[in-house]
């Protein structure tokens, strides 16, 4: 797949996206301050999201055993003990998860923590779903012939290119601003 996103009015720019095939595991290479407790793994088809669930993993622990009640028990222990923020992520694909943020982790955060949350939790299932893109800004190139300046062709060649992009929209986004950036330089100079 190598979708054009945009093409300039001239047609001299445009940028392309292409899926990221090596991207990074958001949850092993990147500071993050969420800890994650991964609660199904559907019978070990999937693996655990952090290998040690953070400090409150002990506690999940001694409840995990009540399917029924488990999660609320333990996401209103961790609220009234921790002060802790819970979220829980049951993707249609991927383990259920229980996505937390201590108290004192939250403070300086300056967005709300259930947002904080929220987006280091899309990060990772755009990683797992194989949502991660890279662009490619491209301009068309004009070649003439040596020995026959009658015989031309045009051609695109990378002058930009940028990856790792988690999730579509985002990917996208960054496509078109660099589109814009090539294109005001373009025009500068």
């Amino acid at each position: 797949m190598h979708d054009i996103i945009a093409t300039t009015p001239d047609g001299r720019f445009r940028v392309r996206l292409v899926p990221d095939e090596d991207a990074i595991n958001p949850r092993e290479d990147f500071d993050h301050l969420a800890h994650v407790l991964t609660i199904d793994t559907h019978g070990g088809w999937y693996a655990p999201i952090d290998k040690d669930g953070g400090p409150l993993a002990d506690a999940w622990e001694r409840v995990s055993w009540n399917r029924w009640q488990g999660i609320e028990t333990f996401t209103r222990w961790a609220r009234i003990y921790h002060n802790a923020i819970v979220i829980e992520s049951r993707p249609e694909r991927g383990p259920v998860s229980l996505w937390y943020l201590l108290g004192e982790d939250a403070e300086d955060l300056g967005i709300l923590p259930e947002a904080y949350l929220d987006a280091e939790r899309a990060e990772y299932q755009a990683w797992a779903e194989g949502d991660v893109y890279g662009y490619v800004v491209e301009q068309a190139v004009d070649w003439v012939r040596a020995d026959d300046p009658q015989e031309t062709r045009s051609d695109w060649e990378e002058v930009d290119s940028c990856w790792g992009h988690y999730g579509f929209e985002w990917a996208v986004a960054a496509a078109r601003e660099a589109l814009d950036r090539h294109t005001a330089t373009a025009l500068v100079a």
